[in-house]
């Protein structure tokens, strides 16, 4: 059961972050939605992280290209690629990519409204990790289990 799950998040939250990575990079899906992300990455340029330490300006376009870039390569690790490790990373990545838009939304002063995504799709990422440690650990305990005879004796 646990695994059916794990491939079901994979999946759909892949697909995901593949669509919201192109809507990011072109116009191909909603011109007005692509239009709207391009105003608002000026903003979120201007409260980026690391400006202040490295002392760079980081140019809007490139911020958004690169973080689109990053959402349909993580995504297409996470709907596509069968291993669990690459799927941990591209899960971490997002995980990462989530708390910079949270961060990014209070500190150019957005409604709650408009943060709660990235907070909605930061818990379900967590929650998929969260359900592959579970899922890995008891096939681990199921492994352990079917290696010892009745005396409590590895077998050889």
């Amino acid at each position: 059961m646990g695994s059916i799950v794990l491939k079901s998040l994979s999946i759909l939250l892949g697909v995901f972050f593949i669509f919201v990575g192109i809507t990011k990079l072109t116009p191909f899906i909603s011109k007005e939605l692509h239009k709207d992300l391009r105003k608002e990455y000026v903003r979120y340029a201007k409260v980026f992280p690391l400006t202040e330490m490295l002392d760079f300006k980081l140019p809007s376009k490139w911020y958004r290209r690169t973080v689109g870039g990053l959402e349909i390569l993580f995504g297409l690790a996470m709907a596509a690629i069968p291993s669990h490790k690459v799927k941990n990373a591209a899960n971490v990545g997002l995980v990462l990519l989530m708390i910079l838009a949270a961060y990014s939304h209070v500190m150019v002063g957005d409604p709650f409204d408009r943060c709660a995504p990235a907070l909605v799709f930061f818990f379900m990422l967590s929650g998929r990790l969260v359900v592959w440690y579970q899922t890995s650990r008891r096939e681990a305990l199921e492994k352990a289990a079917s290696t010892q005879n009745g005396n409590g004796l590895k077998r050889d």
